[in-house]
């Protein structure tokens, strides 16, 4: 079947579902009625006007809307398919790949460590990029290499999508190899729901927790006491009673769960499930659960398995850096900082961890680094020290072994050259995250064509220190071009930039005359700084 014969099937699988429901014939629905689920008696099912993040949009549970929607659906779908795999993706991200699946299951019934594998983590991947991927949303280098660089140690973390869990991970449970033989749940712990309970004394039977003989096995290949653990028995069955409590009051369930404002007792949201009260609830998720001696792996697969859509604007993509920096913060500075918690991680885990939550402290270097070449505009009267040779010596090593080290990390990790180049411009984008709030002024939505955006750029707080260094470098080069050395600095400055000045000059790409207007004004304002502060500190501090 070639490919526009399947996608004109694709698009019409609606109409012909519809006409093939005989149900859906039947109803007569205003144009105005909302959407819903409908069962096969013509009803609307009761699950189907309940939001599990409802009663986490106010109040004190406003910080927790991802984690308790997500912990709500742990809970329900432990009683309605107890499945001991569950998927995680954000609601912009399809599978794009079916095999993914199946891959994330391999990882798991692996006979060395699949029993050990609390999560497998998926790249992510975008489709709305533009192919030179100018502001480093796939960033291959971190995911290509420092994630699959992981799996060494006890593997990636929790990114938030993309990843595929096993249940007894989340529940709080230990690893087969920390963990007692017989667990008994609690109520302190899980809740006081009785059906909850029996999902969770099924599973544990079924992974062997408790250490039963597995029977018949429907993934398992192959026979004899080496099968893995963790898997479904083909002649396990729930009781009657258990299955008609579940199809009959499930919805009722929900509806009751819903009300409970779906925290209810137990550790929820603290020791089981995905974490509450924090930003970064992926991370720290992800943390808790290598704290508990669990390991996770990383996957990547030649055809991507989830595809989603990613910021395309240099405003959209700063703003998202601001707000990951911020989160990484807060989790440095929380009960879950690195340092402290964990007591079952490796000491090179921890170092990881640690990376993650102390990487926004960078942009104070990386700021100064940036603004080295406006040392070229200090006064010839102000001395500054001249570098010995053995520094210079020690500086020029070390920065060969950098790049040395660079380069073997890409040939490793299979990362080409312009994926590299784009991570280290964009890094230099991230000096705008030291500033603490970024807001966006959103105009009136207009319709507009698929890349139009890629050069659009809206005001944010976070760009003025880029715009900044961008005019900085251009007037010093045109102030002091007999420096050869301050010239190639900021040359070299300007190109790490020059994703940044792209996007500020493609929004005025179509008025040339507000752009031949403004930017000689902004060289104006800047030496006539520069002047007034030599004079003050020619008055104040004498040569």
């Amino acid at each position: 079947m070639d490919y526009d014969e399947f996608k004109v099937r694709l698009g019409n699988l609606s109409d012909t579902i519809c006409k093939r429901s005989d149900v859906y014939n039947s109803m007569r629905t205003s144009e105005g009625d909302a959407q819903a689920t409908w069962m096969a008696n013509g009803m609307q099912w009761p699950g189907t006007w309940v939001d599990p993040t409802d009663n986490h949009k106010k109040g004190h549970h406003a910080g927790i809307v991802k984690a308790g929607a997500l912990n709500a659906q742990l809970r329900v779908s432990a009683l309605l398919s107890n499945a001991q795999f569950i998927i995680n993706f954000d609601c912009d991200h399809y599978i794009n790949n079916s095999q993914a699946l199946r891959a994330a299951v391999c990882l798991m019934l692996d006979q060395r460590e699949g029993g050990n594998t609390a999560f497998v983590q998926f790249p992510q991947r975008f489709d709305n990029v533009d192919p030179t991927d100018r502001y480093g949303n796939h960033n291959r280098v971190f995911f290509d290499g420092t994630m699959l660089a992981l799996n060494g140690l006890q593997g990636p973390s929790y990114l938030g999508t993309g990843c595929m869990f096993r249940r007894i991970a989340l529940y709080g449970i230990d690893p087969p190899h920390c963990r007692q033989d017989n667990i008994t749940p609690e109520s302190s712990k899980y809740g006081k729901s009785t059906l909850l309970i029996d999902s969770l004394l099924m599973i544990k039977e079924l992974t062997g927790v408790t250490g039963p003989a597995l029977g018949g096995c429907e993934l398992c290949i192959g026979t004899g006491p080496s099968k893995p653990r963790g898997l479904i028995p083909a002649t396990s069955s729930r009781p009657a009673s258990f299955l008609r409590v579940v199809v009959n009051e499930g919805p009722i369930f929900l509806a009751k769960l819903q009300a409970h404002k779906l925290t209810g007792p137990g550790l929820w949201g603290k020791g089981v499930g995905y974490i509450y009260d924090i930003a970064t609830e992926d991370i720290v998720t992800g943390f808790r659960i290598h704290g508990k001696g669990w390991r996770s792996m990383y996957c990547t697969m030649q055809h991507d398995a989830f595809c989603g859509t990613a910021p395309i604007n240099l405003t959209e993509r700063l703003h998202q850096i601001v707000r990951w920096s911020g989160r990484s913060l807060e989790m440095f500075f929380s009960l879950n900082n690195p340092l402290i918690g964990g007591q079952r991680l490796q000491l090179l885990q921890r170092v990881s961890y640690l990376n993650m939550t102390v990487y926004p402290v960078t942009s104070l270097f990386i700021l100064l680094y940036a603004l080295c070449p406006v040392m070229w505009l200090v006064p010839d009267e102000i001395h500054i020290q001249r570098p010995f040779t053995r520094y210079v010596v020690y500086l020029l090593i070390i920065i060969l072994m950098i790049h040395m080290i660079g380069w073997l990390e890409i040939k490793w990790a299979r990362v080409t050259w312009l994926d590299y180049w784009r991570n280290e411009q964009f890094f230099m984008g991230w000096i705008d995250k030291c500033i603490p709030n970024s807001t966006i002024a959103h105009g009136k939505e207009t319709p507009h064509e698929e890349g139009v955006c890629l050069g659009c750029q809206c005001w944010t707080v976070g760009v003025a220190m880029g715009k900044a260094l961008v005019y900085m470098g251009v007037w010093t080069v045109a102030k002091k071009i007999h420096a050869a050395l301050g010239l190639l600095f900021n040359v070299w400055i300007m190109v790490l930039l020059y994703p940044f000045a792209l996007a500020i000059m493609g929004r005025w790409a179509k008025r040339p005359i507000i752009l031949l207007v403004l930017l000689p004004a902004v060289f104006v304002i800047v030496g006539v700084i520069y002047v007034a502060l030599h004079i003050l500190l020619a008055n104040v501090i004498p040569i």
